[in-house]
C-alpha cells in the first residue's frame, strides 16, 4: 500500500488502475468467493475457542490480546510496504487517507470489544444473528435489483428464525435447567451484538476505502495497530494480570490468526474485487457457521427451526453468488 490514492475494489476489467503491487499478491490470484468463504469459518471457529476461554480472562481482555497478536503478526509479515504506507502519506498529505485508516481502526476495535461482550452474555448463534443485522442493512442500502432484494429477503428470513428460535446455551444432555440467565444480562448482550453489528456495517465500507488508497495488507497493519490501542485500556483494567498468563497469550496468538490476521486479509482482498453489496449478501453464511460452531466447540445444541434457518441463508447465498455469476458473464460477453 505505498500508493494510498489509487484504486481498488474494480472489475477485472479495470485491473490496471489497481494499486500499485496488488497483481503481485499472491492472494490476487484467489478466486474473492473462496477468500470470503475461509474467512467465514476461521472467524468463526476463532470466535468459539475466545469464549471458551472466558472462564480464564475476560471478554475484554480476550479482545486486547487478540488484536495485539494480530497486530504484531500482521506488521511483521509486511513492515516494509506499512513504513512506505505511512510515509506516503505524509509526504503527499494525504489526511483523507489517514482518516479513512483511523476510521477503520477505531471500528475494528469497537467492533471486536462489543460482539466479544456479547459472546460472555448470549449464546454464540444469536450474537452473530444479530450481528449480521449490518451487513444486511449494507446489502438492502446498495441493491439495485429486485432479485436481489429477493435473496436479501430470503436471508433475512433465516437470519430472523434463528434469532427467533434461538440456540440453546444448554450443554447437549442437560436438559432445560442450564438455559436460566439473568434478563438484564441478556438485554446487555443483544446491545452490545447491536453494536457490533453497526460496527460491522461501518467495516464493510471502510474496508473498502481502505483497500482503494493502500495496496496489499499496509492498511489493514495500521488499522489494527490502532484497533488494538483504542481497546487497551479496557483489556488492561478488566484482566490486570490474567492477560501474561502462558495460556492466555497462547490463546491468544491462535485466535488472532483464525479470527483477525485471515479473515481480516482475505475481506479486504475479496472487497477489492466485489461490490459490496455482493460481500454483504455472502456474509449471510455467518450465523449458520456461528451456530455450528456453537455445536462443536461450545456444545450449544440446534433444533429443527435453526436447520430450517441455515437452508435459507445458503440458499439465499448460493442465489447471490449465481447471480454475480450470470452477470459477469454477461459482461465479458
Amino acid at each position: 500500500m505505498p500508493q494510498p490514492r489509487q484504486a481498488a475494489a474494480r472489475p477485472a476489467s479495470e485491473a490496471a488502475v489497481l494499486p500499485r503491487g496488488a497483481r503481485s499478491d499472491p492472494l490476487g490470484r484467489v478466486p474473492a468467493p473462496l477468500l470470503i468463504g475461509t474467512g467465514i469459518l476461521t472467524v468463526q471457529v476463532g470466535a468459539g475457542l475466545a469464549a471458551r476461554m472466558f472462564g480464564t480472562v475476560t471478554a475484554a481482555g480476550m479482545t486486547g490480546v487478540r488484536l495485539w497478536a494480530a497486530a504484531l503478526m500482521l506488521a511483521a509479515l509486511g513492515a516494509r510496504p506499512t513504513v512506505r504506507a505511512v510515509r506516503g502519506v505524509i509526504a503527499e498529505r494525504a489526511w483523507r487517507d489517514a482518516l479513512v485508516v483511523l476510521a477503520f481502526g477505531v471500528t475494528l476495535g469497537v467492533m471486536n470489544f462489543s460482539i466479544y461482550q456479547a459472546f460472555d452474555r448470549i449464546p454464540l448463534g444469536i450474537a452473530v444473528t444479530i450481528e449480521f443485522l449490518g451487513p444486511l442493512g449494507v446489502a438492502i442500502a446498495s441493491s439495485r435489483k429486485l432479485i436481489d432484494v429477493l435473496w436479501v429477503l430470503l436471508a433475512g428470513t433465516g437470519v430472523t428464525l434463528l434469532g427467533t428460535a434461538g440456540v440453546s446455551v444448554a450443554k447437549l444432555g442437560d436438559g432445560a435447567a442450564s438455559h436460566a440467565s439473568q434478563f438484564s444480562t441478556e438485554v446487555t448482550g443483544v446491545l452490545f451484538a447491536l453494536a457490533a453489528a453497526a460496527s460491522w456495517a461501518c467495516y464493510i465500507m471502510l474496508a473498502a476505502a481502505t483497500g482503494r488508497r493502500f495496496s496489499g495488507s499496509a492498511g489493514l497493519v495500521i488499522a489494527m495497530l490502532l484497533g488494538a490501542i483504542v481497546i487497551t485500556p479496557a483489556a488492561v483494567i478488566s484482566a490486570g494480570g490474567s492477560l501474561i498468563k502462558p495460556s492466555v497469550l497462547g490463546a491468544g496468538l491462535v485466535i488472532a490468526l483464525l479470527s483477525s490476521v485471515i479473515p481480516y486479509r482475505f475481506e479486504i482482498e475479496a472487497l477489492r474485487r466485489v461490490p459490496a453489496r455482493v460481500f454483504g449478501i455472502s456474509m449471510s453464511l455467518e450465523p449458520a457457521v456461528a451456530a455450528l460452531a456453537g455445536v462443536v466447540l461450545l456444545s450449544q445444541a440446534l433444533s429443527v427451526p435453526q436447520w430450517i434457518a441455515i437452508g435459507c441463508v445458503v440458499v439465499a447465498s448460493a442465489g447471490a453468488a449465481l447471480g454475480e455469476d450470470k452477470a459477469a458473464t454477461a459482461a465479458q460477453a
